[in-house]
């Protein structure tokens, strides 16, 4: 059994997201050429043009294998309807111990920014404690600095784009 993580993304980022995949595949013979190119200049132990290409190849292979994955997972689209459960896809208000509050979207870094907007990936430690929250619900979420903070789920409404 595995556990495959489904990422929510809008209609525009996958479609955002599929033309890159596209183009940086369409690139690759581009890279391989100059990766040949560079090996016929000779020695490669001082080929710094040689060890560029091989690294940006590495670089672009790894991109490449990312956004297969989170395309292949990406459930694409139309938003939860239900405004009473923190889930992907969905705006939140959030309250910090501090009374601050603020507005994210829980979703895909991947979909960017979208105007004032944060997005916050489920993932993320403040992501994990949020998802499954109930409006009016308390959780604590582990800070970089070792220490926790505490968010209240103030509100749930379905992102609208």
């Amino acid at each position: 059994m595995t556990d495959t993580q489904v990422t929510w993304l809008t209609q525009e980022a996958f479609d955002r997201l599929k033309n890159e995949l596209d183009q940086l595949i369409a690139n690759r013979p581009v890279i391989a050429a100059e990766i040949n190119a560079r090996r016929e200049e000779g020695d490669l132990k001082e080929n710094g043009g040689y060890h560029a290409a091989r690294e940006e190849q590495g670089q672009q292979e790894a991109r490449i294998r990312q956004l297969q994955e989170l395309l292949r997972t990406a459930q694409v689209g139309t938003a939860p309807t239900s405004t009473d459960v923190a889930s992907p896809g969905t705006v939140l208000t959030v309250r910090y111990d501090d009374d601050d509050t603020e507005q994210v979207l829980l979703g895909s870094r991947e979909e960017g920014s979208h105007g004032d907007l944060q997005v916050i990936s489920p993932n993320s430690p403040l992501g994990a404690a949020l998802l499954g929250a109930k409006v009016g619900e308390t959780r604590e979420y582990s800070l970089p600095d070792g220490g926790t903070m505490k968010v209240t789920l103030v509100a749930v409404e379905p992102f609208t784009g």
